[in-house]
C-alpha cells in the first residue's frame, strides 16, 4: 500500500489572477510528496509536473489538505485530460468539513492535535518564489506535507483529532482514517 501525502505551492496569489474563480491560472511553483513506499519526500518544480502526476496516479491513495479545492485545480491545466476525481484521494479538509459542518484550517488541527504549527503561509511562499528563494519554498511545502502526514497518522491511530475553536477551546472530533 503506497500512501502519497501531497501539497502544492503556487507561483501566484488569487489577487494576481482575478480571484478564487481562476485557481487554474495560479501555476505550480512547487509540489512535494511523501510516499510510504519510499519513506521520503520528493520535490517537484513546474518543469517536473509530469513526474508528479505519475506519482499521484500510481498511489494507492493520495492524502492532503484541500486537494480537491486547490491543489488539483492548480494542476488541471498541466493535464487537461486527467480526471483528478479518478485518483483515490483522502482530502482531510473536505472530510472534516463534512463531519463538522464548517471549514477548519490545518494550523488549527496541527496545533491542537500535535502541538505543532505551520511554518509560514502561501503568501510568504509566493514571495519566496518570486525572490528566487526556492529552497525556502520547498522547505515550507515539505513542512506542510509532514504536518498533514502527522495529523493523518494521529487521526488514524486514535480515531479522533483535536482542533481549536474560533475562541481557542480545544475540541475533539471522531475521524475514520483507516
Amino acid at each position: 500500500m503506497n500512501l502519497v501525502f501531497f501539497d502544492l505551492e503556487s507561483q501566484n496569489l488569487f489577487e494576481d489572477v482575478g480571484g478564487r474563480d481562476n485557481i487554474a491560472q495560479l501555476k505550480v511553483a512547487c509540489g512535494v510528496t511523501w510516499s510510504t513506499q519510499k519513506n521520503d519526500f520528493s520535490v517537484y518544480w513546474e518543469k517536473d509536473v509530469p513526474a508528479l502526476l505519475e506519482q499521484l496516479k500510481s498511489a494507492n491513495r493520495v492524502i492532503g489538505f484541500n486537494l480537491r479545492g486547490f491543489d488539483y485545480l492548480v494542476l488541471q491545466p498541466y493535464a487537461p485530460d486527467l480526471r483528478f476525481a479518478s485518483i483515490p484521494t483522502l482530502d482531510l479538509y473536505l472530510d472534516l468539513q463534512k463531519i463538522l459542518g464548517f471549514s477548519i484550517g490545518l494550523d488549527s488541527i496541527a496545533s491542537a492535535s500535535l502541538g505543532a504549527a505551520k511554518t509560514a503561509d502561501g503568501v510568504k511562499s509566493v514571495e519566496w518564489f518570486r525572490a528566487g528563494e526556492l529552497d525556502k519554498v520547498a522547505e515550507y511545502c515539505k513542512a506542510d506535507v509532514d504536518i498533514t502526514r502527522r495529523v493523518y497518522e494521529f487521526g488514524r491511530d486514535n480515531g479522533f483529532i483535536y482542533y481549536r475553536s474560533k475562541l481557542g477551546s480545544k475540541l475533539k472530533v471522531a475521524v475514520k482514517w483507516k
